[in-house]
């Protein structure tokens, strides 16, 4: 009993202190700052850069636009060049026919000329060969000086009309190079022909400015 009594008062100062604390109030949670208004420059500026990005936008979209044309534009023409290249190559190599034993030039020999030299004269740089050729009547000999002179009348009828000479070489392969066989006027005819091969110059062509083909 004795020992109680001396515990008991600073039990009741616990307790005491205790309830104290218990009954303060807990602090309040500061408020959050309001978040800030934009003021009038802020708003303009906005809107300005709002401005910017769409007129950089419709300018890169012109800007791809205009990429795209000039892209299909070259393709186009790189495409009609091929394609005028293609032409003027056949105008050129197409073979020229001679009568039985003749070199002599004869009117559709000379319209085949006459065809090839606006676009030799218009390409400068292209070089030709021309082929000499003989069907398989006569003997070896004979026939390789045939296909020279035939080589050489339609070089001359060329040179004679602008075409320098250095610019066109010749040969002849006689009988050797038939392009139909037969042993008839249908093979024969075909075979008694010039030959025209590109030796130079040939990678683009460009048509006459006078258009005369």
């Amino acid at each position: 009993m004795v020992r109680f009594r001396h515990v008991a008062p600073a039990v009741l100062v616990v307790l005491s202190i205790a309830a104290v604390e218990g009954c303060r109030k807990k602090p309040e949670p500061a408020p959050v700052p309001a978040a800030p208004q934009p003021n009038a420059d802020s708003l303009r500026l906005a809107e300005q850069r709002r401005i910017q990005d769409s007129i950089d936008a419709a300018n890169r979209a012109a800007a791809d636009a205009a990429r795209r044309a000039r892209e299909e534009a070259d393709r186009q023409a790189a495409a009609a060049a091929a394609a005028e290249t293609a032409t003027l190559r056949a105008v050129l190599i197409s073979p020229i026919h001679f009568a039985f034993d003749k070199a002599d030039l004869d009117d559709q020999a000379r319209a085949g000329l006459d065809a090839k030299i606006p676009v030799l004269l218009a390409n400068p740089g292209v070089r030709l060969r021309i082929a000499g050729n003989t069907d398989e009547r006569g003997s070896t000999e004979y026939n390789l000086a045939l296909g020279q002179r035939r080589a050489e009348m339609a070089k001359r009828y060329l040179s004679e009309r602008g075409v320098g000479d250095d610019r066109v070489e010749t040969a002849s392969f006689g009988e050797e190079r038939p392009v139909a066989q037969g042993n008839d006027e249908a093979a024969w005819s075909q075979n008694r022909r010039d030959e025209f091969e590109i030796t130079a110059g040939g990678d683009r062509l460009v048509r006459s400015r006078a258009g005369a083909q």
